[in-house]
């Protein structure tokens, strides 16, 4: 049973409306099947609205956020928020989830979107990885790493960590439908 997730997005403000519209969705969603949800712990861009729904639709969200963050302060003003003392530290408490849930972002959603894919790929995270993929956003992404896979970077078999889906409707199908994935997993991480 899926009871919390950990969802990675965009900070930017400047993002195409239609970001927010499978944001707002993804929030109202998450909120409905009773899942908390850990994020960035952030303010503004998708962060902060995907925090805002879920506030304002009475569910349970808890940003993980670095100290310094809260110092500059870009955390949410009305989150409960886990104070880390860095980056690594934040990834570490976002892996302490039933499922990863990446919506568009830029450098650190995929940062953190490829550290979980790499601790499957090790057998170190087992759970369920979705990319909501909005407008097309990750196809460069997927595209990629069908290539990594027909020369051989990676193997077939490493298609089954994660699960593209292009709308928020489609989220929680994908978790409940992810692929087992288990700690032998780490005999498949050599190429």
């Amino acid at each position: 049973m899926i009871s919390r997730v950990s969802v990675f997005c965009a900070s930017s403000q400047k993002i195409d409306p239609v970001y927010f519209k499978d944001t707002l969705e993804l929030g109202e969603i998450l909120t409905r099947n009773n899942i908390s949800v850990y994020y960035g712990g952030g303010a503004i861009g998708l962060m902060g609205y995907l925090a805002d729904t879920i506030l304002k639709n009475g569910g349970h969200i808890t940003g993980i956020i670095p100290r310094f963050m809260i110092e500059q302060g870009w955390g949410h003003p009305e989150v409960d928020h886990i104070i880390v003392g860095d980056m690594h530290e934040r990834k570490k408490k976002l892996a302490e989830t039933d499922a990863v849930i990446a919506l568009p972002g830029g450098v650190g959603t995929m940062e953190e979107l490829l550290e979980m894919i790499t601790l499957k790929q090790l057998g170190k995270l087992l759970v369920p990885i979705v990319i909501l993929n909005t407008n097309g956003f990750f196809d460069p992404l997927l595209k990629l790493f069908g290539q990594m896979i027909e020369q051989h970077f990676m193997r077939e078999i490493h298609s089954k960590i994660w699960t593209f889906v292009n709308k928020p409707s489609e989220v929680m199908e994908a978790i409940r439908n992810a692929p087992d994935w288990d700690g032998s997993a780490t005999k498949y991480a050599p190429s």
